[in-house]
């Protein structure tokens, strides 16, 4: 076990005021593997004091000179990224086959994507008789989940630094270690001091205080859609802008003639990423009656071949979740499922067999969900798929707007116009078509309850930045 005790303030690590500790748990086995400081509100004070004191160099930093320091941390990322995986395993769960391609690789490209795209962003343009700016918003508070630790901080930090902003960082309690190890390679990447900061801690305490900091001018914030109508409220109160990527309960829509075993099997593996810890994950899938069935069976059978096991062995396919609280919550999630008479077809609330220890979740599937049960409209945020009936495309789309998120969804078609047009309709910040693949730099964020704002790419990029025009007299 590592103890730290120290938190990244002005550019050096230096022991916290507050004296409590959070112990960091391996979910696969149940074990204390770190401690990291329990953050005051004395800790957020004097991050906050860093980041103004730094804000007005940093934001008068030419946009080349933002985007070679960038390209330097995603190089120090990149020199870590094992290091990183193997860390992001122990803390989070995540098989290392995905630790390595998702939680630890993705970080590094969306870093230098980034990079290259601020070093030739517009930051004003002229309109009419003005000059339009863009400038930082000011000091963020980045407040992000356990689910994808790194990718989270660096969705928010990297633009934030990108557009001219000076950061406190506060990670999930539950997962700190690689927001420390994220703090080291931008301390290697020769960032000014006090540009980015760093507090461990815990919600109520670190997060409430760096919410409701008068010297923080913009909240950026990822987690659950209750903490995130909290934060909105005290931002709100204080005029102050905030950026919230909440919950989701997405729909994989499969139309009539599409590739059945194709789009059933994408559905599988998506749901188990992560042990189905991901807030855009494909939860609820709609069939059409004449192909329900045979959805259904393929489902069973593939789900078969993945057994939970040990995340740090690289044939294994599917982690625990991340602590003995979440594995609760996904078992009364699945007790309520068959409660409410859905058709349990594979897994259960049991203990996967031969894994006493660990918070291991069996992969289970429910056939016969119907749109009222709390299995189609409640986040579960485990390995838990849900099967919907549609009889035509109509009530295929009404179903799949039917909830109070929209965050992402998913459709398959043999046509891809006819999946292109079905995309439109759905209510949600993102569709995936026919299989479609990951951009880095396309918008990410949700509508209605899934949150405020969008992170990734340009439109990303202008969260952290404010507009101010200046008229300006005929020549």
């Amino acid at each position: 076990m590592i103890a730290h005790d120290e938190v990244f303030i002005q550019g050096r690590w230096r022991p916290a005021v507050g004296t409590d500790s959070i112990e960091v748990v391996n979910p696969a086995d149940e074990q204390v593997i770190a401690t990291v400081p329990a953050g005051s509100a004395a800790d957020v004070d004097a991050a906050v004091d860093a980041a103004r004191s730094a804000l007005p160099g940093w934001a008068a930093t030419a946009p080349a000179r933002r985007a070679a320091l960038l390209t330097a941390l995603s190089d120090e990322l990149a020199a870590r990224q094992d290091e990183m995986a193997a860390l992001i395993t122990a803390e989070v769960g995540t098989t290392i086959g995905f630790s390595r391609r998702v939680q630890a690789g993705l970080p590094v490209t969306v870093t230098r994507l980034h990079a290259e795209l601020v070093a030739d962003f517009a930051f004003e343009e002229q309109v009419g008789n003005s000059l339009v700016l863009l400038e930082p918003v000011g000091v963020v508070g980045a407040i992000t989940p356990w689910n994808y630790p790194l990718h989270q901080i660096v969705c928010k930090v990297v633009p934030a630094l990108a557009a001219g902003c000076t950061v406190v960082l506060k990670p999930a309690e539950l997962t700190p270690l690689s927001a420390q190890m994220f703090t080291e390679c931008v301390a290697a990447a020769g960032f000014p001091e006090g540009v980015f900061n760093l507090v461990t801690g815990t919600g109520t305490q670190a997060g409430e205080a760096l919410v409701r900091h008068p010297g923080v001018d913009m909240i950026s914030f990822t987690g659950s859609t209750a903490v995130g109508k909290h934060i909105g409220a005290v931002a709100g109160a204080a005029v102050k802008p905030v950026a919230l990527e909440l919950g989701g309960k997405s729909a994989n829509v499969i139309l009539p003639g599409a590739d059945l075993a194709r789009a059933v099997r994408a559905n599988v593996a998506d749901v188990l990423r992560n042990a189905g810890q991901s807030c855009n994950a494909l939860t609820r899938t709609l069939v059409c009656a004449d192909d329900y069935e045979e959805a259904v069976r393929i489902a069973v059978k593939e789900i078969a071949d993945c057994r939970p096991g040990d995340p740090a062995d690289p044939e294994c396919r599917l982690g625990p979740v991340v602590s003995g609280a979440q594995r609760e919550r996904v078992r009364d999630h699945i007790r309520q499922g068959l409660a409410e008479g859905a058709r349990l077809v594979a897994g259960g609330p049991e203990a996967p067999e031969g894994l006493d220890q660990g918070y291991y979740i069996r992969p289970t599937v429910f056939a016969d969900v119907t749109a009222d049960m709390s299995l189609a409209r409640e986040e579960i945020f485990g390995p838990v798929l849900s099967f919907m009936k549609y009889e035509d495309e109509e009530e295929a789309l009404r179903l799949a707007n039917d909830s109070d998120y929209g965050l992402a969804g998913s459709v398959w078609a043999a046509d891809e116009q006819q999946a292109i047009a079905f995309a439109r309709a759905m209510q949600c910040g993102q569709v995936t078509v026919n299989g479609g693949a990951y951009n880095p730099l396309a918008p990410f964020g949700g509508y209605r309850q899934s949150g405020v704002g969008r992170e990734l790419g340009t439109h990303g990029l202008r969260e952290f930045l404010q507009t101010k025009s200046l008229q300006l007299s005929p020549r």
